[in-house]
């Protein structure tokens, strides 16, 4: 099984995230491995063109990247798993790309081979690599029929 990857600007250390984070993850197979980059000093432009290189620098040439950004489509749990399923039959690494504070450069959206949005909220970005995970866990989850995920409660 190819591996997954979470490219994510910044570091977690010791927050409470990163244990909500390594929860869901270690259920994940394949594991979804975690590169942490460091923040971009200087203007926002500079910022976002230094993280930039970073993010596509970490990023595997073959990688099938999704970039996390609040104008990607939000797919819910159900749309999200089918998505997975079809984009594992490229039989590439599939990369998940987390910006910093000042969001994502032009260049890495443009490279991203989709664009994923965790809904219109500002969320911090600790805590988006649980969310990440967490729906890749429950994504897993629907399409294996476990029942963790309930999509019929009214």
């Amino acid at each position: 099984m190819i591996e997954h990857r979470l490219i994510a600007i910044g570091r977690l250390g010791r927050l409470p995230e990163a244990a909500l984070f390594a929860r869901y993850a270690a259920r994940l197979r394949p594991r979804l491995l975690l590169t942490e980059l460091t923040d971009g000093r200087g203007t926002a432009a500079e910022i976002r063109r230094r993280e930039a290189d970073a993010l596509l620098g970490a990023l595997p040439p073959a990688g099938f990247a999704v970039a996390l950004d609040m104008a990607g489509a939000a797919p819910g749990s159900e749309g999200l798993a089918a998505l997975l399923a079809g984009w594992r039959t490229a039989n590439r690494p599939l990369c998940f790309l987390i910006g910093g504070a000042e969001g994502l450069d032009a260049r890495v959206l443009a490279r991203a081979d989709a664009v994923l949005s965790l809904g219109p909220f500002t969320w911090p970005h600790a805590l988006v690599r649980a969310m990440l995970a967490e729906q890749l866990w429950r994504a897993q989850a629907i399409a294996a029929g476990h029942p963790y995920h309930r999509g019929l409660r009214p």
